[in-house]
């Protein structure tokens, strides 16, 4: 009993200080108003150079479809990053997904950046739709969006 309570401390010990750098981050993505189906979207972070870091989120569950999200794709097929219980379903026109996730501290402040790749179906794809800083200084400013993705904005 001794043990295995020698050994839960330890690894609270060892758990606890990574929780603390990382910062809880919302982010919110609106959508243009625009005929046609759901858009699927890619929410990942890059690197100071633009190249793939991780995935955040990916809206739209068919996978047959990711292919559209180019840059992203490009990306997680370059590295071992699994999307795994990070999708929802895909975003309609006019509609505003709201997504929560932690970002290692680490990468704030220091060139990595949140982007969005976009599709619809027959409608058209934008890679790199918006790009948004990782800095403290663009916390809850909205960045406007090139394709269908009207504005995001990350709040750290």
């Amino acid at each position: 009993m001794k043990k295995l309570a020698a050994i839960l401390m330890l690894a609270t010990t060892l758990a606890t200080p990574s929780m603390a750098f990382a910062r809880d981050v919302s982010i919110s993505a609106k959508m243009i108003n625009y005929g046609g189906p759901a858009a699927y979207l890619a929410l990942y972070v890059t690197k100071a150079d633009g190249t793939y870091d991780h995935t955040l989120w990916v809206s739209g569950q068919r996978a047959k479809y990711y292919r559209h999200l180019r840059a992203w794709a490009r990306g997680i097929m370059s590295g071992t990053d699994s999307i795994d219980g990070i999708t929802g379903a895909s975003v309609g026109s006019g509609q505003t997904l709201q997504i929560n996730v932690s970002i290692a501290d680490a990468l704030i402040d220091a060139g990595y950046q949140v982007r969005i790749d976009s599709a619809v179906e027959n409608g058209g794809e934008f890679s790199a739709d918006v790009i948004v800083p990782l800095e403290a200084a663009s916390s809850g400013v909205p960045v406007t969006g090139q394709g269908f993705v009207s504005s995001m904005t990350v709040n750290m």
